[in-house]
């Protein structure tokens, strides 16, 4: 089967390098056509430094050449993934999509495949996410991800589909679990960053990531996941990368926060978005979660982060 890429960041082109490297075909789509003639001419993508793009991959700025593909992996951002599928859907029917993005859709309040199967209900949804970094993937570091369809079968065949001698998939039927875990863990990487921005240390941190991890439990929990997902590569092993590293685009912005500067505006970045539409759900749906509302507060500027550090240090004491 042919696969195609939508979206030409630097995830979405490491996928594509992984599985072209692996023999595959790749069609990857991008908006900009500047850009992908200067990518097709010069077979790097300066969001990917340092790659040789392999020339099985085809760089189109035509969304039609991607759509002659039976799987695509929507490596767009996922607020605007929905504008994506409005526009496609007629052209969609009978494709294999898996969701590359992690984030809750602001309009809809959904994930990534929520979002599929409501937009382009005759396509098949599946999710791809777990601990990985875009340069880890295109350099054939080994990497191991989940790879979540609510059919088995189908999960089955994308699962063989999508893995590489580098690039190491489980299935998972759990698609809501694996999808939020992917949205909550960036916003909790947003929080690690703001601690060791602002000089609270890697203790507080640690202790961060750690009553972190029930409160994306108890939110997926209440939506439908399984929360064990939550326990695999999709929750916990992402969330532990995503909150350690400077190479996460959460974390550095978090750090940014802590310390009091300016961040690229011109870098998505997912977690912001969640923040919101995790404190609003943590309303609608009367939840507690305070780590994900304080951050929220801090990205709109209603708390700044000694207030934000008071809230959380002034919380009833109680059994863990």
């Amino acid at each position: 089967m042919r696969i195609g890429v939508a979206g030409g960041g630097a995830f979405g082109t490491a996928l594509g390098v992984a599985l072209a490297m692996d023999g595959n075909d790749i069609t990857l789509w991008a908006r900009d056509a500047a850009a992908v003639d200067d990518i097709t001419r010069t077979r790097t993508n300066p969001k990917l430094p340092g790659v040789t793009l392999p020339p099985n991959m085809d760089f189109v700025a035509d969304a039609a050449a991607l759509f002659t593909c039976d799987i695509i992996l929507l490596a767009i951002p996922a607020q605007t993934l929905r504008a994506f599928l409005e526009q496609h859907a007629g052209r969609l029917t009978g494709k294999y999509l898996v969701a590359c993005c992690k984030g809750i859709d602001l309009t809809r309040m959904t994930g990534p495949a929520s979002t599929i199967n409501a937009l382009a209900p005759d396509a098949t949804a599946a999710v791809l996410t777990g601990p990985s970094f875009a340069a880890d993937i295109a350099r054939g570091l080994p990497t191991a991800l989940t790879l979540a369809c609510s059919d088995d079968e189908i999960g089955a065949i994308l699962q063989t589909a999508l893995s590489t001698t580098a690039l190491r998939l489980y299935r998972s039927t759990d698609t809501v679990g694996a999808e939020l875990g992917g949205a909550l863990k960036n916003v909790m990487a947003i929080a690690s960053g703001v601690t060791i921005g602002a000089g609270l240390g890697d203790s507080a941190r640690a202790a961060l990531i750690t009553r972190g991890f029930p409160e994306m439990q108890r939110l997926a929990a209440e939506l439908g996941a399984v929360p064990e997902t939550l326990s695999g590569l999709s929750g916990f092993g992402d969330l532990v990368l995503t909150c350690t590293s400077d190479q996460s685009r959460n974390y550095r912005y978090g750090l940014a926060l802590g310390q009091g500067r300016n961040f690229d505006s011109g870098t998505t970045v997912e977690g912001a978005a969640t923040a919101r539409a995790v404190r609003q759900l943590a309303v609608d749906l009367d939840i507690d979660l305070p780590i994900c509302t304080v951050v929220a507060d801090l990205i709109e500027g209603k708390t700044d982060v000694a207030a934000a550090l008071n809230a959380l240090l002034s919380r009833p004491l109680k059994e863990e």
